[in-house]
Formats: structure tokens, sequence, C-alpha cells
């Protein structure tokens, strides 16, 4: 009966899960940001990297089980209008750990190119799957940018500031764009988001944001489209928050993890801003959106801890 209780949990093991890692990944990283900037404690950061890999390796230690001994199940996720989107936060979470390890050469060799590999697969299956089947508006919501979001990771995760990386830039960019405006359309002229995927709202911060952190990279420098892209971030991050009462009273899920990792994305974004322009208005908006991405990791990790307990989540969908 245990086996069965086992194999049935492993069977139904969410992709979804490897949200986790992506807010983990990005409160670890937003961190390392602040400490370089206000010099606060190397300690944590080396608790808080730990942390996250090891976390990392609970999830994906399951989840390679059940490939090998669900694929069935597997092929369902990946078949599925927006299952299949999470399919890149495998890939996004090893780019963030090589980020992590960055000072261990070899380490994040490993993991950053193992990661551009299943990005560069995850980013054509996923663009093919929207143009050979026949989805449905209503398929679309903004958990669809990950695979996009993916791409401009790769930039900010390297470790060189080489020609390719324009390339996963330039593909990161355009379809945000194009992707944007099909959520866009979708969310006024259709029915709203279900209650499920209201969270991912939050992942329309994430685009310009990791954007600006990848441009600001590759050209070194604060120019035009840089202060466009910030701004961007500023009036997604302004216009999520006046929302706050969409997310009040919400039923837990696993989306509430999309809460975290724009947050983290944004609190980056602002602290390289204040880098790079001394302005201090936005080191102050980095700080608030670190102390409200602490906020949103003890809750939704709570509730992630509560929900794990009491065994509602790898349980099959009804």
């Amino acid at each position: 009966m245990k086996n069965e209780e086992t194999s049935s949990k492993l069977a139904n093991f969410p992709i979804m899960l490897f949200a986790v890692i992506m807010g983990l990944g990005g409160l670890t990283l937003s961190y390392e940001k602040l400490n370089l900037t206000l010099g606060l404690s190397d300690i944590i950061f080396e608790i808080l990297r730990s942390t996250t890999s090891l976390i990392f390796i609970a999830i994906a230690a399951p989840y390679g089980i059940k490939i090998i001994k669900f694929k069935d199940d597997v092929k369902k996720e990946i078949s599925h209008p927006v299952k299949i989107n999470f399919f890149a936060a495998f890939a996004i979470s090893l780019f963030l750990l090589s980020a992590m390890w960055s000072e261990f050469a070899s380490l994040h060799s490993v993991l950053f190119y193992i990661a551009l590999v299943l990005q560069t697969f995850f980013t054509f299956y996923v663009i093919a799957f929207w143009i050979n089947n026949n989805l449905l508006i209503n398929h679309s919501n903004p958990a669809w940018f990950i695979p996009i979001v993916g791409n401009l990771v790769v930039v900010i995760a390297s470790d060189s500031k080489s020609e390719f990386l324009w390339y996963y830039f330039s593909i990161g960019l355009f379809f945000w764009l194009v992707l944007f405006t099909i959520v866009f359309y979708r969310i006024i002229f259709h029915d709203q988001l279900a209650q499920k995927f209201m969270p991912t709202l939050f992942i329309v911060i994430a685009p310009p944001a990791i954007a600006f952190l990848g441009y600001t990279r590759l050209v070194e420098s604060f120019d035009v489209f840089a202060h466009v892209l910030l701004n961007l971030t500023i009036f997604f991050t302004g216009l999520i928050l006046f929302m706050y009462k969409n997310f009040m009273k919400l039923k837990f899920f696993l989306s509430w993890w999309a809460f975290t990792f724009p947050t983290a994305a944004a609190s980056m974004t602002f602290v390289k801003a204040y880098e790079l322009s001394r302005e201090m208005i936005y080191l102050y908006f980095g700080v608030i959106m670190f102390v409200l991405l602490l906020f949103f990791i003890g809750v939704v990790g709570y509730f992630t801890i509560k929900a794990i307990k009491n065994d509602e989540i790898c349980v099959a969908e009804h």
C-alpha cells in the first residue's frame, strides 16, 4: 500500500515545483546584489545558496525518477498548454544555480551549458507547440513568459560577453513583445484569469527587469534603451502593486511562487540602476522590493510546506 502511495506521488510530482527554485534563486541573487552594494553579510549569502541548491536536488531527484518511471505522465505535462511552460523553469533554475556558484569555474560551466542546451531546446519546442496546436485564447496567461524569460536569463548567468548572448537576448526581447500583446488582449477582451493563475500576473515584471540586467551587461552603458527597460520595470511593478486587491484572499496554489522571482528581478534591476546612475531613489526601490520579496518567500514558503504536509501537492488534478 505504501509503495502504491509513493508511486502515485511520483506520478503526480508537478513540474511547477521548479518555480520554487526560481523564487529562492532570485532571493539568493538579489541578496548577493544588495550585499555587494551595502556590505551586509557574506555568511547569509552562503546559507541562501546552499539551501537553494539542496532544495533543487530535493525537487530534481524525484522528478528525474518520474521521467524514468512515469514517462506517460511527463508526456501529459509537456503536452499541456500551461504546464509545458514550466519545463523552462528547470533550465532557469540551473542558470540561477550557475550564477550563484560563479566563482567555481568548472561547476558554473557544467550548470550553465546544461541549462543552455535545455533552454535552447525548450524555446524551439514550446514555440513549435504553440504553432502546431489549436490553442484557445483562454489558454494564454503570463506563465507563457517563462520559456521566453529563460532566454534573457542566459545573458545574466553567463560569465562571458560572447556574441552568442545577443542571440538569446534578441529572442527573449522579441517574443516578450509578441506574448505580452497576446496576453494583454486576452485579459482585456476575454474571461478574467482563473484564481489559480492570478499570481502569474506578477510575471509581467520579469521580462523588462531581466532584459535591463542583460542589456546593461552587454553594452556596459546606461543608455536610452536601458532607461526604457528600467522605466517599463518601474511601471509594471507599480501597476501590479496598485492592483494588490486582486491578490488578496486567494486560495493557495503553487502558482503563488510567481510572486517571488519577478519581485527579485525588480530588486536586482533597481540596485543595478543605482550602481549605474548613483540615484538614491533606485536603491530605495531595490531595498523595498527586497523586503517585499522576503515577505513573499516567508508566506509562500509557509503555505507550500503546509500543503506538502497535508498531501495537497503531489495529487492528481480533477
